[in-house]
């Protein structure tokens, strides 16, 4: 299908990306189920935004700004009418090396820059691109980035300061040396209480927020007890003006490269997110491109505020749907839900002990781990086995970018080594495509004696074209050999290449070469690098193999007959 050009279609995309009718209508279709369901989701979200906006480095005010201006504008302008967006773990493990490394207004202008990358996209049309992202490189870069947050919450649980580093697991080590010699049995026994609540709870009543009651509790504690352990401390009462003082035009070309991994973050965890909305919800369906637009506009808003970028949340997502959720207006009550905490309740928030934080993430991490998941595609084969494995491992030694790198890569060369093992060359009897009046016995026995039928099936592509070289070539020395083509379901450069090879190969040997069955789609290659050029020419390609086996049996006669 052609698309339309011109300034009008272009524009005629665009605007397909903004909020359409049946959007903004949807947001009064089912008030009495969407409000509770955003009231739910912003009791889950709200120790989650303290705890990620903590855990990042950029502070517990950039967490919540980041929910609510974030979870608010991706809300209304993205693709999905269940997804909740706010920060994220997997955010956060890409968000800490950037703030250690250029500081506050750095990420700021990376989470900018970031949506700037994500509208981009989305007028691109890039958003169906992400669903060829394979399953293991998901499930081994979300097991990685559980055991990156498990692990960036160890100093906060044994209530020391962090250590400096990037490597989490290194920096997980120092803490539990300082630990060690200076032991805060408080702080640690607050992040195993939580843990312990929200893992057993939500395993026994999924429905109970039991993450806010172990926070409170936690929290209470805290106080009543006077309990030697760190609170977040003082957060503003209210959201920053709107500003751009953080951006600066001469550290753009520094900050675009990690801008492109929070971009390509960002894009995938959101689209998975929705896609995880979908499944859960029948019927329901989301538009990837729009997704796209509403992160990206998201994105764009929230470090005017001091929020740091943000992505789709899957667990969110799936406390939503639970919940009820009809609409978009869910997602928007959660924001407006975090907003009201944010101007009224900034002075009960700040008293939260990090440790319980910590011990929120905690179970968070744990709870990220699909055990069935894992264990099945474990089961599956030793390819999808090493795939998660290497894209976990590869996020927990140097980051998430280079994890789905090394997970794509080797997925790819899997996937190649199985196009090669699916491409093949089969003799086949002649008399398949003879039909039975045309000859006696004795012609066919001749026939069969001079000319050989190969049937190539699958596709001939660089994976496999050295193989079907060798397999052509191989076979005994005939006088005419039929490539029979109707079967290859598609052919490269590579694979043309090598078929003009073979031909070659053959021919030297004195064998006729006749081609039959060739597709529309096969005439480019072999067209452009002139493969079989000399051979229509000579009349030896033929739409069918009967054709080809009638050119055959007239070169045998003709070499057959006496002075010619």
């Amino acid at each position: 299908m052609t698309v339309p050009a011109g300034p009008a279609a272009r524009w005629a995309r665009w605007t397909a990306l903004l909020p359409d009718r049946r959007t903004l209508a949807g947001l009064c279709r089912a008030p009495r189920a969407d409000l509770p369901a955003g009231l739910t989701v912003a009791v889950v979200a709200l120790p989650l935004a303290l705890g990620f906006g903590i855990s990042s480095g950029a502070g517990a005010a950039a967490g919540l700004a980041t929910a609510v201006v974030a979870g608010a504008l991706a809300a209304l302008f993205g693709g999905s009418d269940l997804q909740v967006s706010g920060p994220t773990g997997a955010m956060t493990v890409v968000l800490v090396p950037i703030v250690h490394r250029y500081g506050t207004d750095g990420v700021l202008t990376v989470g900018l820059l970031a949506g700037v990358l994500l509208v981009c996209l989305a007028l691109l049309r890039a958003g169906r691109w992400m669903a060829y992202v394979p399953v293991p490189v998901v499930e081994g870069f979300t097991l990685g980035i559980a055991g990156v947050i498990a692990l960036q919450q160890v100093p906060g649980a044994l209530g020391v300061p962090k250590p400096d580093g990037d490597n989490p697991a290194a920096v997980a080590a120092r803490a539990a040396g300082a630990f060690l010699g200076t032991p805060h049995w408080a702080a640690l026994g607050l992040a195993l209480g939580v843990a312990a609540v929200l893992l057993i709870g939500t395993r026994l009543r999924p429905a109970v927020p039991f993450s806010l009651l172990a926070v409170v509790a936690a929290t209470l504690l805290t106080r009543c007890a006077d309990l030697p352990v760190a609170t977040i401390g003082h957060l503003p009462a209210g959201l920053p003006a709107p500003s751009l003082d953080f951006l600066r035009l001469a550290d753009l070309p520094t900050l675009l490269p990690p801008a492109l991994a929070v971009a390509a973050l960002a894009a995938l965890e959101s689209l998975m997110s929705a896609t995880a909305a979908d499944a859960m919800r029948v019927g329901e369906r989301h538009d990837s491109d729009r997704e796209l637009f509403g992160q990206g506009l998201a994105n764009l808003a929230a470090p005017l505020f001091g929020g740091v970028a943000a992505t789709g949340a899957i667990a969110r997502t799936a406390v939503n749907v639970r919940s009820g959720a009809v609409s978009r207006l869910a997602a928007l009550t959660h924001a407006a839900v975090l907003a009201v905490i944010v101007f009224a309740a900034a002075p009960l928030v700040s008293g939260i002990p990090l440790a319980a934080l910590a011990g929120v993430l905690i179970a968070t991490a744990v709870r990220m781990v699909e055990v069935g998941s894992v264990r099945a595609l474990v089961r599956s084969g030793r390819g999808e086995a090493a795939v998660l494995l290497l894209t976990a491992v590869a996020t927990l030694a140097f980051d998430l970018v280079t994890a789905v790198v090394v997970g794509l890569l080797v997925s790819g060369v899997l996937a190649l080594a199985e196009v090669a093992r699916a491409a093949r060359v089969e003799q086949v009897p002649l008399h398949e495509d003879l039909p039975p009046a045309d000859h006696h016995d004795e012609e066919r026995a001749l026939l069969a004696e001079h000319i050989v039928a190969y049937r190539i099936d699958g596709p001939l592509l660089f994976a496999a074209a050295h193989r079907f070289l060798l397999e052509l070539t191989g076979a005994a020395q005939v006088r005419v050999a039929i490539l029979r083509m109707s079967r290859v379901s598609a052919i490269d450069a590579s694979g043309a290449t090598v078929l003009g090879d073979a031909i070659t190969e053959l021919e030297r040997r004195g064998t006729l070469v006749l081609v039959s069955g060739l597709r529309a789609e096969h005439h480019r290659p072999l067209d452009a690098l002139g493969v079989l050029d000399r051979l229509r020419a000579e009349g030896r390609v033929f739409g069918t193999t009967p054709e080809a086996i009638g050119c055959a049996r007239r070169h045998l006669q003709h070499d057959r007959t006496p002075g010619v």
